[in-house]
């Protein structure tokens, strides 16, 4: 007879509890406002061996070449292990031009302005092997932080 109640009275007890007490109830960070880069999609996709991924450096506010940021693109493993970097391929926009010592350089702790990238992925492994088929992922790190990053398909 005693336990008869006390189920009814723990509900209330815990509804009272408010969301911030629950249990695996966390706060999240807010996301930092005018993001300093966005990842666009990999080309061609999905299954190929090689692969083009699309970047932009800069809040949609800044003007080309305005301010120099310090950029990494890494391709991770599904267990976001970096596999490999990818070499700066090409500049989107038209009214960059990129130097030359910067063509086809990995894209790795490389000063770059505002503007829109691409860098190429030949799907090999710093030891020149073929990278394994399967899922892996492109990080963008923009100034230390990570500001993007999305799932590509690979296949040999």
């Amino acid at each position: 007879m005693l336990y008869r109640w006390a189920a009814p009275v723990l509900v209330l007890a815990l509804c009272a509890m408010s969301p911030r007490n629950a249990a695996g109830q966390t706060a999240e960070p807010p996301r930092e406002h005018g993001a300093k880069g966005k990842l666009g999609g990999n080309y061609p996709n999905p299954f190929n061996p090689d692969t083009y991924v699309r970047f932009t450096v800069g809040a949609d506010t800044c003007a080309p070449g305005s301010k120099q940021y310090v950029v990494t693109v890494q391709v991770v493993n599904v267990l976001a292990q970096a596999v490999a970097v990818p070499v700066l391929h090409t500049v989107s926009s038209a009214m960059l031009t990129l130097p030359d010592e910067q063509k086809l350089h990995p894209v790795k702790a490389m000063k770059l302005g505002c503007g829109s990238y691409v860098a190429y992925w030949d799907g090999k492994l710093p030891n020149g092997h073929l990278a394994a088929a399967g899922v892996y992922g492109v990080l963008l790190v923009v100034d230390g932080s990570q500001q993007d990053s999305f799932k590509i398909y690979f296949k040999k």
